[in-house]
């Protein structure tokens, strides 16, 4: 029998507790099922990135900082999430087991205070993220100024995201499939959109160019006039955009114990991931800058936001009927990642409560392996969305930008830091030739992410320190995670009397090991003899 992923109080006292048979995450009995395909966790990982912080929230950042900073930030980004994925691709591709979710490596690689530190975090951003979703369509939404309270939307979007977690995890992935399918097709064709208006093919044969790089300016100094000015708001940029990408590279680890074949499947959707990305957001985040100015009084930053910047650049072009088909695209994008966020929170709560860092009722599953319980809990802080009833939707929408980007810095860097401690550990036993999947320039493209991550996380809320900017509800947004961290992590070890960190002599690499290789043994059955197999085994 594989011994337990965390051993409870006593154990960390030197008493043996026997591992539940039950909550066997190496033989995955009685748990979560392998319904998702690869092009399910493809679709679920680029879906969850490709949300409403690219369609509404890259509004802010070009209101704020420019055209430049914006495109800027968003290519700094992709470098940090590639490290991530590759990190993650890495541990996951190793263990794919049924149950598990980032904060299980954290537990056996680096130390148990710090796994549930992090677990909780993770469920805390993955809670304020759905809620986000869920405010950014309220803003969608209002952009056709319907007579119809915000709360009726935010139910409505909040119901159906709901409804589609509770259901089977296969009825889940193809719903996530189509979602984000809609979401691609949006974004590729409002990437051939921007390249014609840049060209001048619109309706009134306005040739755009850089225009609006001119002027109003590739750059606004942000918070400090001159050279100074110009840096922070790259720097402000940077942290913003990380909005659009947090937790999303996790979405394929939490996905790899739903995973067909996952020695397969989690490797492909890793190497695919960031070069989609890389066209996706450095395309996006360009054209955005082409067709919007950015003093356009409707972005996100402006005092009456009203809609996406792609919604403003088409309105702009005057082609009459595609902002309204857009603005429903962008809609149904803001359903999709909530989805994705929704699913990756309830299967962190589900992980925990299998390792004893949660309550047990949390691993209830219904006959189709769904923990409703996690997802009902999980699903409940969503309300906080409701928040926009009684303040504007671009005000709550920014505290929930900061608040979960805060926990996702917090948790790429645990990401890395257990990361380093899982190769450092299969270096000392000699076993690095024998992962499954190993990435590039490592571990120093880790080591220099950690730094950067590191001082995006000091820096995140910069501004309010400036003269006459501090205001209390934006200082709590930007750094109010910190110290729930640092209590949940000290408090957690000053209980357990846990280590600082697990030996590298005493770190398990081999638990669950067997049980992952007899079954990508398994899946080896499937490899393709022909090249219409091959051709679909490269598809699916």
């Amino acid at each position: 029998m594989a011994e337990a992923i965390f051993k409870d109080e006593q154990a960390y006292k030197g008493e043996e507790q026997e591992t539940d048979p039950e909550f066997n995450l190496a033989r995955g009995q009685n748990q979560l099922e392998r319904g998702l395909q690869s092009r399910h966790i493809q679709f679920l990982a680029l879906g969850g990135a490709i949300g409403t912080g690219l369609f509404v929230g890259s509004g802010g950042i070009l209101s704020d900082c420019g055209p430049a900073p914006l495109f800027m930030g968003y290519l700094s980004m992709m470098f940090v999430v590639w490290n991530v994925m590759n990190n993650l691709a890495e541990m996951v591709t190793y263990l794919p087991m049924k149950g598990i979710s980032v904060p299980y490596f954290v537990g056996r690689f680096v130390e148990p205070s710090l796994a549930f530190a992090a677990g909780w975090n993770y469920w805390y951003a993955y809670a304020m993220l759905v809620a986000a979703e869920a405010s950014a369509a309220a803003i969608v939404l209002d952009y056709w100024k319907a007579p119809v309270n915000v709360a009726v939307w935010i139910t409505m979007v909040l119901v159906i995201i709901l409804l589609l977690n509770i259901i089977a995890v296969s009825f889940f992935g193809e719903a996530e499939f189509w979602f984000a399918s809609i979401k691609l097709i949006t974004i590729m064709g409002l990437i051939i959109l921007g390249i014609v208006l840049f060209f001048g093919g619109g309706p009134n044969h306005d040739r755009l160019g850089f225009r609006y790089w001119d002027h109003p300016g590739a750059f606004k100094s942000y918070t400090a006039p001159g050279d100074t000015g110009k840096f922070l708001a790259y720097w402000h940029a940077f942290v913003k955009a990380g909005f659009a990408f947090i937790t999303s590279p996790e979405l394929i680890a939490i996905a790899a114990g739903e995973t067909v074949d996952p020695r397969r499947n989690i490797p492909k959707a890793a190497k695919r991931f960031v070069w989609r990305l890389a066209i996706f957001y450095g395309f996006s985040s360009l054209i955005i800058g082409v067709i919007v100015p950015s003093d356009d009084p409707g972005l996100l930053g402006a005092s009456n936001a009203s809609a996406s910047p792609f919604v403003l650049g088409i309105q702009r072009a005057g082609i009459s009927g595609l902002n309204h088909a857009i603005n429903a695209a962008i809609l149904t994008s803001a359903w999709s990642a909530g989805n994705s966020f929704l699913y990756s929170g309830s299967r962190v709560l589900y992980s925990m409560s299998l390792s004893n860092q949660a309550p047990k009722f949390f691993s209830i599953t219904n006959k189709r392996g769904v923990p409703w319980v996690a997802v009902l809990f999980t699903w409940a802080f969503s309300l906080l969305a409701y928040l926009n009833v009684s303040n504007t939707g671009a005000t709550v929408f920014n505290w929930f930008v900061n608040i979960s980007t805060i926990s996702g810095f917090i948790a790429w860097i645990v990401v890395m830091i257990t990361y380093l401690r899982f190769r450092a550990a299969f270096k000392y036993n000699n076993l690095l030739h024998t992962l499954p999947y190993k990435t590039p320039f490592q571990p120093y493209a880790t080591y220099f992410t950690l730094l950067i991550i590191s001082l995006l996380t000091l820096t995140n809320g910069f501004q309010v320190f400036w003269p006459n900017k501090f205001y209390a509800s934006d200082f709590l947004a930007a750094y109010i995670t910190l110290p729930i961290f640092l209590v949940l992590y000290f408090g957690h070890k000053a209980f357990c009397k846990t280590p600082w960190a697990i030996k590298l002599e005493d770190i398990d690499c081999l638990t669950g090991k067997k049980e992952m290789d007899e079954l990508a043994e398994m899946e080896m059955e499937r490899v393709p003899k022909n090249l219409l197999q091959k051709i679909w085994f490269w598809l699916a």
